[in-house]
């Protein structure tokens, strides 16, 4: 009993031990981001064509609208067959309307495929420039400060954003 006692407090000791001989750092990828300026090209890009095709979509729910209320205005004098024809019509341009939304905004729509296209490279630079700066500093874990883990404090002696940013060939 006392062996199996003394074992779980060597390894529970030796556990700790490893875990404070871990370096951390962190970096702001917001920070990074905003240094690169083939990144805030493609944000512009990006930017201007959705700008764009939600110009096209609010145009085509406008068509959708006006054709709603001519038919409402006009719908006493319709004969049941002109009712049912104006009412396909407008559900017609409804659809293609929500299809265009979709196929533009869509999780698998342009705007994403696109985004993704043009962002996928400098997210590789960057990772590469992170990697480097932590082989270089013989760091364990970098965290992003902008991610989905909880960071409550962090001392700005482990900010490594500036050391990627000057790996990355840009000044910070």
């Amino acid at each position: 009993m006392m062996r199996k006692v003394i074992f779980i407090l060597f390894f529970t000791f030796t556990a700790f031990t490893g875990a404070f001989a871990q370096r951390f750092a962190f970096v702001d990828s917001d920070y990074i981001l905003k240094h690169i300026p083939d990144y805030l090209s493609v944000q512009k890009q990006l930017n201007a064509l959705q700008d764009d095709w939600q110009k096209q979509v609010d145009a085509k729910f406008a068509e959708v609208d006006r054709l709603y209320k001519a038919y409402q205005a006009d719908e006493v004098l319709m004969t049941p067959d002109m009712k049912k024809h104006r009412e396909d019509e407008i559900a017609q341009k409804e659809k293609e309307a929500k299809d265009f939304q979709r196929l533009k905004f869509g999780p698998d729509g342009e705007l994403t495929q696109r985004s993704n296209a043009l962002i996928k490279p400098i997210q590789a630079r960057i990772a590469k420039a992170i990697q480097a700066v932590a082989e270089s500093d013989n760091l364990d874990m970098i965290f992003d400060k902008n991610s989905e883990v909880i960071m409550l404090y962090a001392n700005p002696r482990y900010d490594k954003s500036a050391d990627v940013i000057t790996k990355l060939g840009l000044k910070p």
